[in-house]
């Protein structure tokens, strides 16, 4: 039965710039905001479910950050773009989950885009779109869904670990960037693990031949989207040391170039992953030919062996009146044993030979 290949179908939507058109995956039935508000002396947190919770904090001389899970509802997210005055090509990009990541600089704040990688049940990878804005004293974030990386800081921000209480929203901005990129190390230090695991296998023959190549090309899709994900953002954290912007301190810019290195080591280990995942499969095709050679090595060695034997049998096999050793007493016994004694010959020459 011939198999065919479902087609897919690609459409485009041709919408005016700055309509917002949610693209993912991720439904949420309802708009989840996390409200961070602090500086030094003070902390200040709060969950809602209701958008104007999140409009009560601008201007207060404080580092506010407004953490939003649910890109599906366009109107919460339109309202958000009102009341801090975002760019509807912004509001456009937010929303866009295909989106590579990116920095535009406008002229009250910075929009940043990036993918957040993390193993969700410790097991299956999850991607999720994260989008940015910095202004001089505020951070939002934008996020399908609950779930994220951040924590371990905001742990560290409400018990005013470190330096993060005494700093401005740049280096919240940084924070929330070290986070994530943090994160991209402890994703390829796993997937490093499985790519070590399964070469062991291969190498060993300890793993199922038909379900091997299943593997190494599930491995190779994650590497990919993967790599899609981390190397747009050295671009972008390049181009955020050197942003043209009043609000971010000059202190900060020494973090971002660290920040910078990080990014460096974590394209360097992708593509060295990339490079063991792609000779997995030269490596597996290699191991299947070797057992193959194996395998037609004894056989051949087998059939070499009874050539001769089928040789001898085929001669007296033959139906001439006039053959003078049949009439020989014991011939039969005779000729087995010949043939026995022609098999162990040639069996000991194939061993000094190390055929065998």
């Amino acid at each position: 039965m011939k198999l065919k290949r479902k087609k897919k179908s690609y459409k485009v939507k041709n919408l005016p710039p700055g309509t917002m058109a949610y693209q993912g995956k991720k439904e949420v039935t309802s708009t989840s905001i996390d409200i961070i508000n602090y500086n030094q002396d003070t902390y200040h947190v709060k969950n809602s479910k209701l958008i104007n919770d999140a409009f009560h904090y601008k201007g207060t001389n404080q580092v506010t950050w407004v953490n939003i899970n649910g890109l599906n509802n366009l109107k919460d997210i339109e309202e958000v773009g009102e009341h801090y005055n975002i760019h509807p090509l912004t509001l456009e990009d937010i929303v866009n989950t295909h989106h590579r990541p990116k920095i535009d600089e406008f002229e009250n704040y910075l929009f940043i885009v990036f993918k957040m990688l993390y193993f969700k049940n410790d097991e299956e990878l999850q991607y999720e779109h994260v989008s940015m804005i910095v202004g001089e004293d505020y951070i939002l974030t934008f996020q399908e869904a609950d779930g994220d990386v951040f924590d371990d800081l905001r742990e560290r921000i409400s018990s005013s670990k470190g330096r993060i209480r005494t700093q401005g929203a740049d280096y919240l901005m940084y924070a929330i960037l070290d986070a994530i990129v943090d994160n991209y190390f402890s994703v390829i230090e796993a997937f490093g693990d499985k790519i070590e695991d399964l070469e062991g296998n291969i190498f060993m023959a300890n793993t199922d031949s038909n379900e091997t190549p299943n593997q190494i090309q599930s491995l190779k899709q994650d590497i990919l989207k993967i790599r899609r994900a981390i190397f747009p953002l050295r671009e972008v954290i390049n181009r955020l040391e050197k942003a043209d912007v009043n609000f971010i301190d000059v202190k900060t810019n020494s973090y971002l170039r660290d920040l910078y290195d990080h990014i460096i080591q974590v394209s360097e280990s992708i593509d060295l992953y990339r490079e063991m995942v792609w000779s997995l499969m030269d490596m597996y095709m290699t191991i299947i030919s070797n057992k193959m050679n194996e395998i037609m090595k004894v056989l051949t060695i087998i059939a070499t062996i009874f050539i001769p034997l089928t040789f001898i049998a085929g001669i007296y096999g033959m139906n001439f009146k006039n053959m003078p050793e049949l009439q020989t007493e014991n011939g039969y016994f005779y000729l087995l044993g010949a043939m026995a004694i022609l098999f162990l010959f040639m069996l000991n020459y194939f061993r000094r030979k190390k055929w065998l």
